[in-house]
């Protein structure tokens, strides 16, 4: 194999990668999202410097269903996501993510930094009831419902697209072959080509369960916001690094010789 074939791979292992090159693109994907209060403590031990937490100590826990998304198939994905400040910008922090399906496991802890590990969330309707659950090793972690489409969002979609539009956060952290933190960093994402096909909000609950692989009840839940179900076509671009720790502890260095 010549440096230049080498060199085009898209991803690891040369013979069959995990996953295509990028943008990716993704069809119908469906959102449930609860947003609840939680102890802000938790929220600020919960995010890395230099991002800052807002006024109001909430949290969304999200489900999110991808029944077709180019280089990686049907999948889907729940999590936690913190929204946060930084440098005076509103944007999320993605904390934690659990997904069942091994290719954007790896394109997007290898890419974006994204918090991905394996687990079985699933996204369905239940007579009268949008319900999202997460499984962990045999275990339910999470389980969030939602009146099925009670009241349906006025207007063209815009403020469903902002919400899909704020910039995204990860703590991206690869160990080089000496174990040490070879990248570390911040990485900011923020999807594009966005088609918003339906959006919905309503009552909703939320129940959270300790497990020390999953731990999404390291953020309880004191009082749940709102709950918002939406649908939409949208891009996922490659990112931007926003604040590099590695260079930062270089530089604090210097500055003390």
């Amino acid at each position: 194999m010549r440096r230049a074939d080498i060199l085009r791979l898209p991803s690891m292992p040369a013979a069959g990668p995990s996953y295509p090159a990028g943008p990716y693109r993704f069809i119908d994907r469906e959102f449930l999202v609860i947003t609840y209060e939680t102890d802000p403590a938790l929220i600020r031990a919960g995010l890395p410097e230099p991002l800052e937490p807002i006024d109001t100590p909430v949290v969304h826990y999200e489900w999110i269903k991808m029944p077709d998304s180019s280089g990686f198939g049907s999948y889907t994905e729940s999590g936690l996501v913190i929204p946060a400040r930084l440098n005076g910008e509103e944007v999320n922090f993605v904390s934690q993510m659990y997904l069942d399906d091994d290719p954007p496991i790896a394109a997007g802890r290898e890419i974006w930094g994204f918090p991905k590990k394996y687990a079985h969330p699933k996204l369905e309707v239940v007579k009268d009831t949008l319900t999202g659950t997460l499984e962990y090793s045999g275990q339910q972690v999470a389980m969030g419902t939602m009146g099925y489409k009670h009241e349906s969002m006025t207007g063209n979609g815009e403020i469903t697209r902002a919400t899909l539009s704020k910039t995204q956060i990860n703590l991206k952290l690869i160990p080089g072959v000496d174990g040490r933190a070879e990248v570390c960093q911040l990485v900011a994402i923020n999807l594009i080509d966005i088609n918003v096909k339906g959006s919905w909000i309503g009552p909703g609950r939320l129940h959270l369960i300790p497990h020390v692989n999953a731990p999404v009840a390291d953020f309880p839940v004191r009082r749940v916001i709102g709950a918002h179900h939406f649908l939409a076509d949208l891009t996922l671009p490659y990112g931007r690094v926003v604040h590099d720790y590695n260079k930062e502890a270089d530089d604090l260095a210097e500055a003390a010789e």
